[in-house]
């Protein structure tokens, strides 16, 4: 009988460790996140004019957010998802010349996931500021490889960034990004890690390789947009060419995922940040990027991660780029500090389908003054107009005479969230920031300084642009900046010039601080980029912008006016300016 008895115990014990779960392994993360790509710029979504198997493939095995919103333009959903908190409260009101840059003390996704174990990296489109504490490697990032600005101006082999050092890229640049995202899931397999793609595509300039811009420079397009703006047709051509390279880009990704064994516990998400750059298909919603509306701020949303979502899953929760941060923090059960404050919602409970019951929310979009609002059923827009989304994706009648009572909350909803959140105090004279402690490199481009006199920018769009008719010694180029710590640095000049500004005299000054250089070689490229462009730009082109050391300069803590002048200039110009780099000695 005790023999019995001890046998009996042993298989339960056996049985009862046979039936415990496994301990929770924290999962990898992979955020794609595309540029200027609509929510009907997919095959998923019915668009027949192109095919996005790959990306599709991560709806089919994993689930759809039905219902996910970003704001209108780039550098607020960034800030959002990275954040947790509405974009105005981070001190974010426009997408250049510092207007894009995020407060600095607010802890970012990376971060948390950092102190919670994870390696960082983010390859592509920064766009929330370039200068330390502002750049990815001080916003948790252990690797950063791409470009800090808005948009850039050459796809194939430009000059980027690694970690603040400038280096030039290897190929089309969005294979070149998903290469660096390939290396580093191979490097950290066996450990958790977190890995962020905000890629340049499919935003102009409308560039993409032959091989995608001939499957579609003459191919039909049997679904345009519907209402009354004019769709552009090269230019949607070109944009979906872009899309089938993403598409492709994210097959191998997936590929690399399977390889090394990380498919299963991998979340893999895939989003836009804001509605499409042009009237194209975008499944019957009004608007475009820019727009409050909903066709300028619903993004396609799917996520996968075998064995915890369930595949094929649909949600119609209301979810938005502030909810990204909590969200993935509660998959990966990581508890956020009790002082960070969250505007987004942890919708993980969703995402899992153990709360499957949508969970009644408002979500706000703003941007350039206007500001509409999305709840489960209705939106009201900019001008308070009111329409039922289920079935009005169009936003084309105005109810708001049959729901008066259902209006007039929301109008109310709506002025409550602008006095609170739109009140923020917006500092538009933040100087650029120098010499940040533990940081090599502070970059200084012609799209954060202001020039006086005759020069002028080569684009009204700053991002990527560069200053030229530089025919005066009484002008110059200046920034304001705040030196955080004191030191000396190396000084790094990216300049072209015609033959006769040889022998000119460049000065770069701070209150006494001061170094000269005389440009002993002349450089004058050609533009580059038009001979790829698939539909006309409206960005600057760029150069072949060539580099010299300036010299060496010592800067002292404070605010001060950082200039850079023509002493001497023996001929007709000076140079064409892109860039300073500053290396901390």
């Amino acid at each position: 009988m005790r023999i019995f008895l001890s046998t009996f115990f042993v298989i339960l014990a056996i049985c009862s460790c046979t039936k415990r779960e496994a301990p929770f392994k924290q999962p990898n993360i992979v955020l794609i996140l595309t540029d200027d790509q609509g929510w009907g710029d997919l095959s998923y979504h019915g668009n027949t004019n192109l095919s996005t198997p790959n990306i599709d493939s991560i709806a089919y095995k994993g689930m759809v957010l039905e219902n996910f919103f970003v704001q209108p333009v780039c550098s607020p959903t960034r800030a959002e998802l990275l954040t947790g908190q509405h974009f105005s409260r981070l001190g974010v009101y426009a997408t250049s010349a510092g207007g894009e840059r995020m407060d600095f003390d607010v802890p970012t996704i990376a971060d948390v996931l950092k102190s919670n174990g994870y390696q960082t990296a983010a390859y592509g489109k920064w766009h929330n500021g370039m200068q330390p504490p502002y750049h990815p490697n001080a916003r948790g990032f252990d690797d950063f490889y791409g470009f800090c600005s808005g948009h850039w101006g050459n796809y194939f082999s430009p000059m980027l960034e690694r970690n603040g050092e400038i280096v030039q890229g290897n190929g089309f640049l969005v294979d070149d990004l998903f290469n660096h995202g390939i290396d580093f899931v191979s490097e950290n397999r066996d450990k958790p890690f977190f890995l962020y793609l905000p890629i340049n595509t499919p935003h102009s300039p409308m560039q993409s390789p032959d091989e995608y811009w001939a499957r579609f420079k003459d191919k039909p397009l049997t679904m345009q947009y519907q209402g009354d703006g004019m769709e552009d047709e090269r230019f949607t051509r070109a944009a979906l060419a872009m899309v089938e390279n993403i598409d492709w880009n994210m097959g191998r990704l997936n590929a690399i995922l399977k390889k090394n064994g990380l498919e299963e516990n991998t979340i893999v998400i895939f989003m836009s940040d804001n509605g499409p750059n042009g009237w194209r298909w975008n499944g019957g919603m009004r608007g475009k990027k820019g727009s409050t509306d909903e066709g300028g701020v619903k993004s396609p949303f799917f996520i996968k991660w075998p064995k915890h979502i369930k595949a094929g899953h649909k949600s119609k929760q209301l979810m938005a780029s502030i909810d990204l941060l909590p969200t993935l923090t509660g998959l990966a059960k990581i508890k956020l500090p009790d002082t960070l404050r969250m505007d987004g919602l942890d919708l993980s409970s969703k995402v899992l389908n153990q709360n499957p019951a949508t969970t009644a929310r408002v979500v706000y979009n703003h941007w350039n003054g206007e500001t509409s609002l999305r709840t489960q059923k209705y939106r009201l827009d900019s001008e308070n107009r009111l329409y039922d989304m289920d079935d009005d994706l169009g936003q084309t009648i105005d109810i708001s005479s049959k729901k008066p009572i259902i209006k007039d909350s929301l109008v109310h909803i709506k002025e409550k969230w602008e006095q609170e959140i739109l009140a923020s105090k917006i500092d538009k004279k933040r100087p650029f920031t120098i010499g940040t402690k533990d940081y090599d490199y502070t970059q200084l481009p012609a799209r954060d300084a202001i020039a006086t006199g005759s020069i002028t920018r080569s684009n009204r769009w700053p991002n990527d642009s560069f200053y030229t008719n530089w025919v005066s010694t009484n002008d110059s180029i200046f920034w304001n900046v705040d030196i955080l710590e004191e030191g000396t640095f190396e000084v790094f000049l990216y300049y072209t010039c015609k033959k006769d500004a040889v022998g000119t005299e460049l000065q770069l000054r701070l209150n006494n601080s001061k170094i000269t250089k005389v440009i002993s070689e002349f450089h004058d490229p050609d533009l580059i980029g038009a001979d790829k462009d698939r539909s006309p730009r409206m960005e600057s082109y760029v150069k072949d912008f060539k580099v010299i050391k300036l010299g060496e300069i010592s800067l002292n803590d404070g605010v001060g006016q950082l200039s850079l002048s023509a002493v001497t200039m023996p001929g007709n110009t000076v140079i064409d300016f892109r860039l300073l780099n500053l290396k901390r000695k």
